[in-house]
């Protein structure tokens, strides 16, 4: 539990319980991800009328932990539940980093692999390439990355990153090498 009491203020705008009780089970949510947090405070705005759409509310999160100040400024939408709702996605992700540069974890990213074109349909703009391990890796135009699909021939030496799609491997950002 955090060291001190959430606290949750409202500015332009009536008090709301439900609004409140919303912002508490997102706080509990950062809380459960950081046990050592310090204080969490929510600052919810009714904004001032906007030229061309209705007032939008603001919502500014300032959350503390040991070496860090974490804070999430006037993420703004026109329903209420929206704006929190992305307000403390948006401190989950930097919450995430602290907690991962803590333990001494390092973002992970895709190895990319070699292989080789070994079909294409040009009609559909799709392909496939086989890596030297005979893994293959469909790939579409879409997933081309500064050459052109016309310029891919079977053959081709690529480079990619490899991702599991819906249908199976799939490559993306294929790039033919020289």
């Amino acid at each position: 539990m955090m060291k001190q009491p959430l606290t949750i203020q409202f500015h332009g705008m009536e008090a709301s319980t439900a609004v409140e009780a919303k912002a508490r089970e997102f706080a509990a949510r950062l809380d459960a991800l950081a046990p050592d947090l310090m204080a969490c405070r929510v600052h919810i705005d009714l904004e001032q009328k906007h030229k061309t759409q209705g007032r939008p509310y603001g919502v500014r999160i300032d959350l503390t932990l040991p070496g860090h100040e974490l804070v999430v400024n006037k993420v703004q939408d026109e329903d209420v539940y929206v704006a929190l709702r992305d307000a403390f996605d948006s401190m989950k992700r930097q919450l995430d980093e602290v907690v991962r540069k803590r333990r001494g974890e390092e973002k992970q990213h895709a190895l990319e692999l070699r292989g080789e074109v070994v079909r294409l349909d040009t009609e559909s703009g799709t392909g496939f390439i086989r890596t030297a391990d005979g893994d293959e890796y469909y790939f579409s135009r879409d997933n081309l990355a500064g050459v052109p699909f016309e310029n891919v021939l079977p053959g081709s030496s690529v480079e990619f990153l490899p991702d599991a799609g819906k249908q199976g491997r799939q490559a993306k950002r294929v790039s033919v090498r020289g």
